[in-house]
């Protein structure tokens, strides 16, 4: 019990006390029902702050060869189901290289996009859905994250588009603040309800005007599905 209460003073200090009684309070209601609630946000200006890459790093958008090359090794977290399953939309992959060896990197797709729990997300042809961020433990500290999102925002934005949307669980502060800081609003939420072996999503009204949802769908292999059901976890637990 005192480990317990140390955790929640903790978290409590680092985020305020309104995200440890949000957290609690999920928590508690998935005891009886599952639950999850994600944000959607949105961003469509470059911030400055984040368009240079440190010293010894390059950002690019990466081929299929190099991402092949790269989902190899299993320190990338992206398995080749994955992969496949991404580029045969048409999927794009923005990646800092630090040398040779890949140092973080985020997913951009056009087109619904699986989230797990056999859901897509849809949303709006005007704006890009950014997805499967990741920053290896090596480099992290170093904001690669949001200068990989910067500079894919940035093209995107060179070809037409309005900017990027994506989804944090509600409970991950410390995405939530990076997210922020760097120049993403929140838009809506989502409600992903676990009732009788099926998943329901309620949006709020907000997310309406990027006609953005989460439908059910059942095209996805086991284990594309199941590395999307592990991304959303991760998302959830990643800072608890």
């Amino acid at each position: 019990m005192t480990q317990l209460w140390q955790r929640i003073t903790i978290r409590a200090q680092r985020h305020g006390w309104r995200n440890m009684i949000h957290v609690l309070v999920l928590r508690t209601v998935n005891l009886a029902v599952p639950l999850q609630i994600f944000r959607g946000v949105a961003i469509g200006r470059v911030n400055p702050a984040f368009v240079t890459c440190p010293d010894g790093y390059t950002g690019l958008f990466l081929d299929e060869r190099m991402i092949r090359t790269f989902a190899a090794d299993p320190g990338s977290q992206m398995s080749q189901d994955f992969v496949d399953e991404a580029l045969s939309k048409g999927d794009q992959c923005y990646g800092l290289l630090h040398g040779t060896a890949l140092a973080a990197y985020g997913w951009y797709s056009k087109k619904p996009t699986t989230t797990g729990q056999d859901m897509r997300v849809h949303f709006s042809d005007d704006y890009v859905y950014m997805f499967k961020g990741f920053t290896h433990p090596e480099h992290r500290g170093k904001r690669l994250h949001a200068i990989g999102m910067t500079l894919a925002l940035q093209f995107h934005l060179s070809r037409g588009c309005n900017g990027l949307v994506s989804t944090i669980a509600s409970e991950n502060a410390d995405s939530l603040k990076s997210s922020f800081r760097m120049g993403y609003v929140q838009f809506g939420s989502i409600y992903i309800l676990r009732l009788f072996a099926r998943s329901i999503a309620i949006p709020t009204w907000g997310c309406a005007a990027y006609r953005f949802s989460l439908r059910p769908h059942g095209t996805l292999g086991g284990r594309a599905r199941a590395e999307g059901t592990d991304q959303f976890r991760k998302r959830r637990e990643e800072h608890v």
